[in-house]
């Protein structure tokens, strides 16, 4: 049996999300369908995490078992020539029977992208958020160096509590390495790098950081919102169109 590492590009625009649903296309479940046609078998890919409908992947992780021989450069052309034009298999590589796509991450980067022109392009409408309208960009910086650190975000994750397969809720407690914002061309551009993300952080995040800009809320006020561990504290749930999950770290592989 081998333990085969997957890195995903895709364009998440037509698709109800990662995680497989009965009726509605996703990426887990189109990719578990090519896999099944090339190998045989009937396998359920698990990712890094559970990208939202409409969200975007430059380098998403995931994993599965196969007892197919198939080598890796002819199965990576093979996935490719079945997979839609909107999912991208980058690279394989064969792991060790311990790792995991989800489990043995260390780090994760996502990158938010907002469209500040008063007309935008409609090549990049799907892919951004367009946001034409006046805002305090340095105030916008400051207030997102406030979440790097070790804190309980959640005044920032989704009202419905992340559970795990025991049917226990996780802890919110996350680690930020780096939130920065920053201007690219037309583009104003939120990173950040984490440990781990909860359900709607980065975007819950971005709207956030808007109110900053707007003026409706002050830098200082995202301390005072994280340490409210409320969601009604925070800002409205920025659109998914601008979100791209850009990698995945791993101690070893």
């Amino acid at each position: 049996m081998r333990n085969l590492k997957l890195i995903l590009s895709y364009d998440g625009s037509d698709f109800a999300g990662w995680q497989v649903q009965p009726i509605a296309p996703t990426i887990q479940g189109t990719l578990a369908f090519a896999i099944g046609r090339l190998t045989g078998g009937k396998v359920l890919p698990q990712g890094s995490g559970r990208t939202d409908a409409g969200v975007h992947a430059l380098g998403q992780v995931a994993t599965f078992q196969t007892e197919s021989p198939i080598p890796l450069g002819n199965l990576t052309t093979a996935l490719n020539d079945i997979l839609p034009p909107s999912i991208r298999v980058q690279e394989i590589s064969e792991q060790s029977p311990e790792f995991h796509a989800r489990t043995s991450a260390s780090a994760k980067t996502y990158r938010y992208r907002a469209y500040r022109n008063d007309i935008c392009p409609p090549f990049l409408a799907r892919y951004v958020w367009h946001y034409p309208y006046p805002l305090d960009e340095e105030a916008m910086q400051r207030a997102a160096a406030l979440v790097v650190g070790e804190y309980d975000f959640t005044s920032f994750a989704a009202v419905d509590p992340e559970k795990n397969r025991a049917g226990e809720v996780v802890s919110k407690v996350r680690r930020i390495f780096c939130s920065k914002w920053a201007r690219e061309g037309d583009e104003f551009v939120y990173s950040v790098r984490g440990n781990g993300f909860l359900h709607h952080m980065v975007r819950n995040l971005v709207g956030t950081f808007l109110l900053v800009g707007k003026g409706t809320l002050q830098p200082d006020d995202v301390t005072r919102i994280l340490n409210a561990k409320n969601r009604s504290a925070a800002g409205a749930t920025a659109p998914a169109s601008g979100l791209y999950l850009v990698n995945v770290e791993y101690d070893s592989a």
